[in-house]
């Protein structure tokens, strides 16, 4: 019987590195690999703790760009969306003009993940103030935010894979 194949969070890297992946998650490693590097959970259970936390990374390297209104974790994200986190526009009259506020949405599975995987999670939603298309400009500034963006999403999918066949790790 053949083992199954990466799910679609690895289908965008190469062959090469999805069998690796496979290697890791037939073996019953990719769990040890990942508690040995990220042993610790974060401590931003609260969605104000969230919110500061992402408020903060956007003032360090974004702070001209228009302000985030909510970032809170969604139970439904995942589910619906197939989704690790949404920038959302929510528009409301206010007498004559149409206000825009910026949401951030994690999805509730995050709660109890790594730092750095929730970090590169809100990075890359922060970016979508700025860019809207997940095109060379949009990733040019996840790195400049966060230099290891492509490495921390590369393991948070190697986690969401090792989460669907094996259970949380953190949690």
């Amino acid at each position: 019987m053949s083992q199954p194949k990466p799910s679609n969070y690895l289908s965008g890297y190469s062959s090469e590195v999805q069998q690796q992946a496979q290697s890791l998650l037939d073996s019953n490693k990719s769990g040890a690999w990942l508690l040995k590097k990220y042993p610790q959970p974060h401590e931003l259970g609260s969605e104000r703790a969230l919110y500061e936390y992402a408020q903060g990374i956007k003032n360090q390297y974004m702070r001209s760009s228009a302000p985030i209104s909510k970032v809170i974790y969604d139970d439904k994200i995942h589910v619906i969306n197939n989704a690790l986190g949404l920038h959302t526009y929510v528009s409301r009259v206010q007498g004559s003009k149409l206000k825009a506020k910026n949401e951030i949405r994690v999805s509730s599975l995050f709660r109890k993940v790594p730092e750095p995987f929730l970090r590169m999670i809100l990075v890359h939603e922060l970016a979508h103030l700025r860019e809207k298309a997940h095109d060379k400009a949009f990733y040019k500034l996840c790195c400049y935010m966060e230099p290891d963006y492509h490495q921390l999403e590369f393991e948070l999918r190697l986690y969401l894979c090792h989460r669907d066949r094996f259970g949380e790790l953190w949690g």
